[in-house]
């Protein structure tokens, strides 16, 4: 089948190499020259997991191209796919223009049928919204499909080529067709394909980001309680998570949830309710909750310093909101960087990938390390902030040796507390003594 792929982020550069993957001809679109022309040589503008070795495959086998043009986009594609960012708008809400702005130009262009697909993770009545402006714009016929993405970053390759289920908002018997011929590939093992329409389906995608940042708020809070009453939030996740009906992912406690998707999309599912007069009260507590976590060991830190951590330095493992991903939106590390700053402190840090990203927040207000032992050089204490797994075994004499003191604020919750009590560590965990 012939696609087009408009957006080469995360989403939208997963979905194009993945598509051809399988034998169809994909176009990806993007109004970044340089980008584009980054991908036409082969190189992947993203950090992701197995993405580049089906990047120059299909690269090579002539399936996977790019253009900057829509209108080479419109001619190529029966199927096009909108996969536009939809950042979070100052009062929370999703922010449609790109969206919006690219259905405008579809309007103009469009000359045959086409099936418009919002592929971004859009509010409840965008699939409306993209059919009513390209209608203004034409008499052309098209159809428009919402077809939200579950892809995790550091897993959305392994994600796109082997969904738990694919869902396929539409009320066009053309259109649902189509696409479950497209994705025939990939739920040959059985996985479902749920049709459903347009308002269910955009909802799926919101309903589902926010249960699961509240499963994580919920352990976090959880952990919180255990410090106080002497309780060891790791057999209590044991505990729980060994019933079925709650089970035993998204159960562990840390410095809160960030990235792309959860704290942009519970915001714009409470801000969806407030604009038709309902009021999520859990997605509020969740929001407030997640805001203080990321900040949890600020305090700490403090407490163990007698409140004056002027001129201290502190080494940071990982930048990453989460491993096997350069991406930082969101991550709790960079409001740990923040706060630390403002208090006058000096930090160290290293991540396997996220680095080149911190810089050009930070520059040079922070030290960037070629390693994990590099950074630890003369610093005052370790922080932990991503769980990327060269961190899980590291030499603890080695350690001890440029740390100026045996001082480890965990926010991941890393290491076994009797392992750091034998090493000699001072060592602060979540949600345990």
């Amino acid at each position: 089948m012939k696609v087009s792929v408009i957006g080469t982020g995360y989403v939208g550069l997963v979905t194009g190499t993945c598509l051809a993957e399988t034998g169809n001809d994909v176009l990806c679109i993007d109004i970044n020259e340089e980008k584009v022309k980054q991908m036409q040589e082969g190189l992947v503008p993203i950090y992701e997991p197995h993405l580049d070795v089906l990047f120059q495959r299909n690269i090579k086998a002539n399936r996977l191209s790019f253009s900057t043009s829509l209108k080479e986009g419109l001619e190529h594609g029966d199927i096009i796919f909108l996969a536009l960012p939809t950042p979070e708008d100052e009062d929370g809400s999703a922010d449609l223009s790109y969206v919006l702005g690219a259905a405008k130009d579809i309007g103009r262009l469009i000359t045959d049928y086409k099936v418009i697909i919002d592929k971004s993770t859009v509010p409840v009545g965008t699939a409306e919204k993209v059919t009513e402006v390209i209608s203004k714009e034409t008499n052309v016929k098209f159809d428009v499909v919402s077809n939200p993405e579950f892809l995790r970053e550091g897993f959305a390759v392994d994600d796109f080529l082997k969904p738990e289920r694919i869902v396929i908002g539409s009320s066009s018997e053309k259109a649902i067709a189509l696409m479950q011929k497209l994705y025939k590939p990939f739920v040959r093992s059985g996985n479902p394909v749920i049709v459903m329409d347009e308002k269910s389906a955009e909802l799926t995608k919101y309903a589902a980001n926010s249960f699961l940042a509240t499963k994580i708020t919920f352990m976090n809070e959880i952990a919180n309680f255990c410090e106080k009453v002497g309780a060891d939030v790791d057999k209590v996740r044991a505990g729980i998570g060994t019933d079925s009906r709650i089970g035993k992912r998204f159960l562990f406690p840390g410095i809160g949830y960030g990235g792309s998707c959860f704290p942009k999309d519970v915001k714009a599912l409470y801000k969806s309710g407030k604009e038709v007069g309902y009021n999520f009260d859990i997605l509020d507590s969740v929001i407030r909750v997640n805001e203080t976590q990321k900040k949890i060991l600020i305090p700490r830190i403090e407490r163990y310093f007698n409140n004056d951590i002027s001129g201290k330095t502190f080494a940071i493992w990982g930048l990453a909101f989460k491993p096997e991903t350069d991406d930082i939106r969101e991550a709790p590390a960079l409001y740990i960087i923040e706060e630390l700053l403002n208090r006058g402190a000096k930090i160290q840090v290293f991540d396997p990938e996220a680095m080149p990203n911190v810089e050009r927040r930070f520059g040079d207000k922070i030290v960037y390390s070629l390693n994990k032992n590099e950074a630890t050089k003369g610093a005052d204490a370790l922080i932990v902030c991503t769980e990327w797994s060269l961190f899980r075994t590291p030499d603890f004499e080695k350690l001890k040796a440029n740390l100026k003191q045996s001082v480890i604020f965990d926010g991941r919750n890393l290491y076994d507390l009797e392992d750091m009590r034998k090493e000699g560590f001072y060592y602060s965990s979540i949600g345990r003594k």
